[in-house]
């Protein structure tokens, strides 16, 4: 039975980024082991998956000493397990795995690619971050960036050697499970519970955000767009569904005083249950600067929900402008509020839209397909 070690820095990635893959995999021939550092989810993902886990420190901030540390770590866990595959996925785990599986000398090494801290930060911590991606990608033997326009930012900037990269299926890291995400699966109560916790009245219009509350995914240009609606039409309500970060990228100070203060905008918190949200949404806005091929898109449209998301790698891989949701320029303000102004005036295009979305997701992006297809894609490699 070949042996698979799958790797992400915390195992919050483990539980949420790559849910369910490693139990099919150990279903269906393989013996799994899971590596991350410690945390809250490690119980629950090892419950869940029904693998086992190691334990190996890692910190998503540039820390040499530690990684050191950690590289040495690494590389005496894949020198005992002996392993035919280590899988990484996470920029940090991915950069720790590769160069560690290469000193060990395991032939198969694959990284994951889900999107590029690179692309929004500047000077000297942009070339760090470039140099931290070619380092991971010289030492994989495999690369697969999880969309085809991340794919091509790759190649156009040189990142990997040609040779290495590949994409699994229509893209996705790892697809979605449709027996959750799905309006027929939603429980009565616990969707009665969240539109009391929000306020609910099905005479407005609710815009909904998911994702951490931070700047390069655009919540500042989300809110101010927001606030213009809201002079146009008061039934317009933003539904925030995520948490500030203020460590790393936070948002600014008038922004995050519009979110606490402004009347139309409702701070729901982190929730483990964003499809009853999407559920009771008029549309998702998704701003982000970067992505890989976001889940939240995947999610939003398993569950009819419309979306309005920037014309960035990873977002047009899932929605096509006006065939399967709204697009708008990056970081432009004026046009996602031309956008969401669209939306309240052609409600019935927005629903066609999330019609066809739901189509696509069933016929490429189905949780059991995508597993199906990274699986064939190992045993291609184990018997080269």
């Amino acid at each position: 039975m070949p042996k698979l070690i799958r790797i992400t820095t915390a195992p919050l990635s483990l539980d949420v980024l790559l849910r369910g893959q490693m139990r099919y995999m150990s279903q269906n021939g393989f013996d799994v082991l899971m590596v991350s550092s410690d945390g809250k989810e490690l119980e629950k993902v090892k419950q869940y998956e029904g693998c086992r886990h190691e334990i190996v420190p890692m910190t998503r901030k540039i820390t040499p000493l530690v990684d050191l540390r950690t590289l040495w770590l690494m590389y005496k866990l894949f020198r005992r397990e002996s392993p035919d595959i280590v899988h990484s996925h996470t920029p940090k785990g991915g950069l720790i795995a590769m160069l560690a599986a290469r000193l060990a000398g395991v032939k198969i090494r694959i990284h994951t690619v889900a999107g590029l801290r690179f692309m929004t930060t500047k000077g000297t911590g942009r070339r760090i971050l470039i140099a931290m991606e070619k380092l991971t990608g010289s030492a994989a033997t495999h690369v697969w960036p999880n969309s085809f326009s991340l794919l091509h930012y790759i190649q156009e900037n040189k990142l990997v050697s040609l040779s290495k990269l590949d994409i699994i299926g229509k893209g996705s890291s790892n697809g979605i499970d449709l027996t959750r995400y799905s309006r027929a699966a939603l429980d009565r109560s616990k969707l009665d519970a969240i539109k009391h916790s929000i306020g609910y009245d099905d005479r407005l219009l609710y815009f909904l955000s998911v994702g951490r509350i931070v700047n390069d995914k655009g919540i500042d240009e989300l809110v101010h767009a927001f606030i213009n609606i809201h002079k146009m039409n008061e039934r317009a309500r933003l539904v925030m569904v995520g948490a500030f970060e203020d460590e790393v990228d936070p948002v600014s100070d008038e922004t995050k005083n519009l979110l606490r203060t402004h009347p139309g905008v409702v701070l729901a918190g982190w929730s483990d249950s964003v499809e009853y949200y999407m559920a009771l949404a008029f549309a998702l806005v998704h701003p982000s600067h970067r992505e890989g091929f976001p889940n939240v898109l995947l999610q939003a449209g398993a569950m009819l929900c419309p979306i309005i998301c920037s014309r960035i790698e990873g977002n047009v891989d899932i929605v096509d402008h006006e065939k399967t949701g709204l697009l708008f320029t990056v970081k432009d303000r004026e046009e996602l509020e031309q956008r969401m102004v669209q939306a309240i005036a052609e409600p019935a295009d927005l629903e066609g839209f999330a019609r066809d979305l739901r189509t696509k997701i069933e016929l490429h992006f189905d949780q059991p397909v995508v597993h199906k297809h990274l699986r064939e894609r190992y045993l291609q490699l184990l018997v080269k």
